[in-house]
């Protein structure tokens, strides 16, 4: 048994509002590595100088990623209301999340390399 429909309505709220920051923090990430790629493609070239392919290579990895990350967050909050809303579980995107996960690691390796090779 659920309840009173007035706590299962608050429940139904209190959930929908953790989906909301959710979906905001997804925002807040992609906005973030977006800023970062450019920083790291645009700007960062500028001020070591040499080489620019690797530093541009980067930024844009960064820049793709924030955009996948606003993707995603948008298509899984639309699918844990959709789940609310028909009382059922939300299906995972957990591949999306391990190929962003990847691409994660990726950059991090390349930014370690770029710091201990860099002039």
């Amino acid at each position: 048994m659920l309840g009173p429909p007035e706590m299962v309505s608050g429940e139904v709220h209190r959930t929908q509002l953790a989906h909301e920051r959710t979906y905001l923090a997804w925002w807040r990430t992609g906005l973030a590595a977006i800023a970062a790629g450019f920083a790291v493609g645009r700007v960062l070239p500028e001020v070591v100088g040499g080489t620019n392919w690797p530093y541009i290579a980067l930024g844009t990895a960064l820049a793709a990623s924030g955009l996948a990350a606003m993707v995603y967050g948008i298509v899984h909050y639309r699918e844990l209301q959709a789940a609310l809303r028909e009382e059922r579980e939300p299906h995972a995107g957990e591949g999306f999340l391990l190929a962003l996960a990847a691409v994660g690691i990726a950059v991090g390796a390349v930014s370690v390399v770029l710091v201990l090779l860099a002039p």
